[in-house]
């Protein structure tokens, strides 16, 4: 690529709407273009490393014996109707009608479909197993698309999906994806954790993360020395065993204008974690007054898993009021009428204080013989330096962009939509499932958020736009001119992807235009060139040295491999 005659422009400002690094760098070198909220054109360079980055993905893919397929974004709406799905979707995914009023959506994820495929083939439990896979968009209608390419509307993504006659023949499928997975992560050059999270919408038996560790990431990773990994949203507490006391009498006290338990930890003069906080959630349509300790915060996801609920959202104040006949700041356990939920560490929490369903009142010694419980279970977001429940260390946090997942979905979306083979005994039996998927643009963000510096982004060799740069200092100058073109079409004929800036403009402009775009290798043909020297500078360490034209193709080799 001759930069003379190529659709090529970078820009020196940062840009306004671009609240990350890693788009802000993204659309400064002219890899990216918003066009719209959570909407980005792929500008030339920026499509040259998303194909290597979906190169990279084929490869590993193709090499686990998986095959490729490609399936159609606009999709019949009444599928995800028939797999249950599309409640849990909801305003998410976008929906609109064809000319005959049929409903149609754009498809934010094809395991409905990848089934249907799958149909075409699986008879018996000789047609198993196998593993389909498509490298293709996504679409979903995101409430707040944001930081650049890693929350958008429209998104590239490589999803594949394996076909077992059962759980072991699923793990060991499942194994072999896994692998494949370290192996494109670790080719493409990221900083990436495994960590253990939720299945969510997906479903089934288990769920893991592929992380990229980032400042920006919006996931919390909690993890430890020990290799213990996981998503904050799953995320195991140890069990908080408090010293044994005697029960002491229950009292109602008298707390006005103390809600926050801030505020009624100062009236009473207790620490928070002599508090137990009451928080009424209704999680499909039923409420719930869920406990934990003063000092943590109800996590979501966990409650959801505990009562086997689909929505879950924080009742409303006129709610909570209604349901308390107090208002709000005093809700607690004691003669409550609904449904009761308690943390672990509740079990073993004594002479605790409690709102008292009252405007202005709390009881303080309460015990879990004082009211009936429900459910119990771990309820709670675990906290930096709570101790590891694999080693008992300390576990610290990290944020991540999940770029990758994996999951076994069992037989969820067989059974729901009649994917089954028969057995050796003749028997009719649901096939088994697992899922895997990544997100290349994601993975593009992630690597930029990783690989910078005060000039611009330094993307790894595997999947640079271009492995190598020339920069001709001076266009009219014949022998700089000739050296140029001859290391350019040599560097072509040695396979080695280059660019070549004969622009005519000031050798500072190029350099910062390069290392802008961050290209690994820069050769700069100048003076030089008349003692038979070009420049060569290292983009991740800057390096510079002088090497030998006769010598320079020879170390381009060798440093690239």
């Amino acid at each position: 690529m001759r930069l003379s005659d190529s659709f090529f422009y970078t820009f020196r400002e940062d840009v306004k709407d671009e609240e990350t690094l890693s788009g802000n760098l993204l659309v400064k070198s002219s890899m990216i273009k918003k066009i719209g909220n959570g909407i980005y054109m792929y500008m030339p360079l920026g499509l040259k490393v998303l194909k290597k980055i979906e190169n990279i993905i084929r490869e590993e893919m193709n090499n686990t014996g998986a095959n490729e397929l490609l399936m159609p974004n606009l999709l019949p709406e009444d599928v995800y109707i028939s797999s249950g799905r599309r409640d849990n979707f909801g305003s998410s995914m976008f929906s609109l009608k064809d000319r005959y009023d049929r409903s149609l959506v754009l498809g934010p994820t094809h395991e409905e479909f990848f089934v249907e495929a799958a149909k075409m083939k699986v008879k018996s439990y000789k047609d198993l197993p196998f593993n389909i896979y498509q490298i293709g968009n996504k679409y979903r209608d995101e409430p707040r698309p944001r930081f650049g390419l890693i929350r958008v509307r429209e998104f590239f993504m490589k999803d594949a999906y394996s076909f077992d006659t059962d759980a072991n023949s699923l793990d060991k499928s499942y194994r072999k994806m896994f692998e494949a997975y370290k192996k494109i992560f670790d080719r493409i050059g990221i900083d990436y954790r495994i960590v253990k999270a939720d299945t969510g919408v997906m479903g089934g038996l288990l769920s893991e993360e592929f992380q990229a560790v980032t400042d920006i990431g919006e996931d919390v990773l909690v993890l430890c020395d020990c290799n213990y990994a996981s998503n904050i949203e799953v995320s195991e507490c140890v069990i908080n065993k408090e010293k044994v006391e005697k029960h002491k009498e229950r009292k109602l006290v008298h707390t006005p204008n103390a809600k926050s338990i801030e505020e009624i930890s100062k009236f009473l003069k207790k620490d928070k974690i002599k508090f137990v906080k009451t928080l009424i959630y209704k999680i499909d349509e039923v409420f719930y007054a869920c406990l934990v300790s003063g000092d943590r915060e109800i996590n979501e996801t966990k409650l959801r898993k505990l009562v086997n609920g689909t929505k879950i959202e924080l009742a409303s104040f006129e709610e909570v009021e209604k349901i308390t006949n107090a208002k709000i700041g005093f809700a607690g356990p004691i003669d409550l009428g609904i449904k009761i939920i308690i943390d672990n560490d509740i079990l073993y929490k004594y002479n605790y204080i409690v709102g008292a369903n009252k405007t202005d009142y709390h009881y303080i010694n309460v015990n879990t013989s004082d009211f009936i419980y429900d459910y119990v279970g771990d309820i709670k977001n675990v906290k930096e330096f709570d101790i590891c429940p694999k080693c008992g260390k300390k576990l610290y946090f990290k944020n991540g962009i999940e770029i990758g997942n994996t999951f076994k979905l069992g037989t969820k979306y067989s059974k729901a939509l009649g994917l089954n083979y028969l057995d050796e005994k003749n028997t009719l039996k649901p096939v088994a499932m697992g899922c895997y998927g990544i997100g290349l643009g994601r993975i593009m963000a992630s690597v930029v958020e990783q690989n910078n510096d005060d000039n611009g982004i330094i993307w790894p060799i595997n999947i640079a736009p271009f492995e190598v740069c020339i920069v001709l200092i001076d266009k009219n100058d014949d022998l700089q001119k000739s050296i140029a073109n001859a290391l350019y079409n040599n560097l072509i004929n040695n396979k080695i992807d280059v660019i070549l800036d004969d622009r005519d403009l000031r050798p500072g402009v190029k350099f910062n235009d390069m290392d802008l775009i961050g290209i690994p290798y820069r050769i700069t043909i100048g003076k030089k060139v008349k003692d038979n020297l070009v420049e060569l500078k290292i983009r991740k360490t800057s390096q510079c040295f002088d090497v030998h034209v006769n010598d320079i193709v020879t170390k381009i080799n060798e440093l690239i491999k």
